[in-house]
């Protein structure tokens, strides 16, 4: 190739000839959003809940004296295969609560017996001899029994922590009045009368429990296990009338204020040179009040002390009968109280739910909830809320609740009037200023939520939600 060959010229790149965009953008005013952030959620409990004035920190709930001792989940511990019963965790059974001597609970917990069952194993068989309490540690058990037509009838699914036969401890002749088959495979423990009469012999002090627990259970009661008010009803003449009074708890439950804080720290040279068009202060704080009300949201459905799903009444809490949530699933929870406010469940629950329905034919309605479209249940809204847990399992909750004072239902607590108050319930108080020139503000909100009546709120257990039909 020879020098000054054609191939070597090349184009000159064309002259610009007006100012570039670039350099144009230097000089002009550049439109922005506020800032933004993907925590947000539409906080539906937060917006149902009756918010109730709470002077003081503390609000006690005054209920009419129950002489039921109720029923509680027990827990156990794993070693390999091996599984054992926390001794004091048998303080959950009704015979037992509130007996807490815990040598007489070790002696009971070691005569437990483990059995692993299979899935369609017939646990207990209806009208058989009963002389077993059975504590399921894993595992579904389908309980059935037959009804007054000779037919088959479901009776409830319990799982992980539930027990049943715990009248047989006591009650010699006592037979199974259903039966019992498991619907997966899994482990539970056994304790029989013998065990648990030969512990009784040698243990003063649970006789002395036992004693009582029977004089209690004589005590006349209503279906929802408080004290009688006596009255007489169809009389006619001159019949003399039974003397009644509403007796109370005389330890009620007082449930106090939590709080959820932060320091919000912002610079007095971003303050001062960098705070147009936008308020830096304003804006570092509402994004700030945003992640405290998420805090607020999540407490309130997952707080152990104070929570919806830990507080919730263990005869509130059910299993679904096949796993995913089926229209039968949420006819069960929603009968089981009166005047049922809206449902909460994780979105992936309310998915669940969708192809569980349209799998069935069934297409839930919609109602207007503040302007916005909500699915529902029997006229019950449906509403999201992220903040309920999915285990790894891929299972969840869903709650069901009355709310209110007056409908004797679940109510939020907080206090207003709070110096440096922002928004009710919400302060923001000025730290002062540090030798680095940082502005502090302290942000508070107190708060927390209170059941009135145990059938306030019903929680449908362990519902799967990655079932999908074909």
């Amino acid at each position: 190739m020879t020098v000054g060959s054609s191939q070597d010229v090349r184009p000159e790149p064309p002259r610009q000839s007006s100012l570039s965009t670039a350099a144009a953008r230097n000089l002009a005013t550049t439109a922005k959003s506020a800032p933004q952030m993907q925590e947000i959620t539409s906080r539906w409990l937060l917006r149902m809940l009756p918010w109730v004035e709470t002077q003081g920190g503390a609000y006690r709930v005054n209920r009419r004296l129950t002489y039921t001792v109720g029923d509680g989940t027990v827990e156990f511990v794993q070693d390999g295969a091996q599984v054992r019963v926390i001794p004091r965790e048998l303080g959950e059974l009704a015979l037992l609560r509130g007996f807490d001597d815990v040598d007489v609970l070790t002696a009971l917990a070691d005569r437990c017996v483990q059995h692993d069952f299979r899935a369609g194993e017939t646990l207990v068989e209806r009208g058989a001899p009963a002389d077993k309490l059975h504590l399921i540690a894993h595992g579904r058990v389908n309980r059935t029994s037959v009804g007054s037509y000779g037919d088959a009838v479901a009776l409830d699914v319990i799982a992980d922590g539930d027990h049943f036969g715990e009248n047989t401890l006591l009650d010699e002749d006592s037979r199974w009045d259903h039966t019992a088959t498991a619907e997966t495979s899994g482990t539970l423990l056994t304790l029989s009368r013998s065990d648990f009469a030969a512990v009784l012999s040698t243990a003063p002090t649970l006789r002395t429990h036992v004693d009582a627990f029977s004089t209690l259970s004589q005590q006349r009661q209503n279906h929802r296990g408080e004290a009688e008010i006596a009255m007489s009803a169809g009389h006619r003449g001159e019949h003399e009338l039974p003397g009644a009074f509403v007796d109370y708890e005389l330890k009620p439950r007082e449930y106090e204020l939590s709080v959820a804080q932060t320091i919000l720290r912002v610079h007095t040279r971003v303050a001062d040179l960098y705070n147009g068009p936008m308020d830096q202060t304003k804006e570092q704080l509402r994004l700030t009040i945003e992640a405290l009300r998420e805090r607020q949201e999540h407490e309130l459905i997952n707080n152990r002390e104070f929570g919806l799903l830990h507080n919730a009444d263990f005869k509130q809490r059910i299993q679904p009968h096949s796993g995913p949530p089926t229209p039968d699933d949420m006819d069960e929870l929603l009968c089981r109280r009166r005047g049922t406010k809206f449902f909460l469940a994780h979105p992936r629950t309310i998915a669940a739910i969708g192809r569980g329905f349209n799998a069935r034919g069934v297409y839930p309605d919609h109602v207007d909830l503040g302007g916005q479209q909500v699915p529902a249940w029997r006229g019950v809204p449906i509403l999201p809320c992220s903040k309920i847990p999915v285990t790894k399992e891929k299972t969840s909750s869903i709650l069901a609740m009355r709310t209110g004072e007056e409908n004797q239902g679940v109510i939020g607590l907080r206090q207003t009037g709070l110096p440096d108050e922002y928004e009710p319930g919400l302060s923001v108080r000025f730290m002062g200023l540090d030798e680095k020139a940082i502005t502090s503000y302290l942000v508070s909100t107190y708060y927390s939520a209170a059941i009135l009546v145990p059938d306030a709120v019903g929680v449908l257990e362990n519902v799967q939600i990655a079932h999908w039909p074909r």
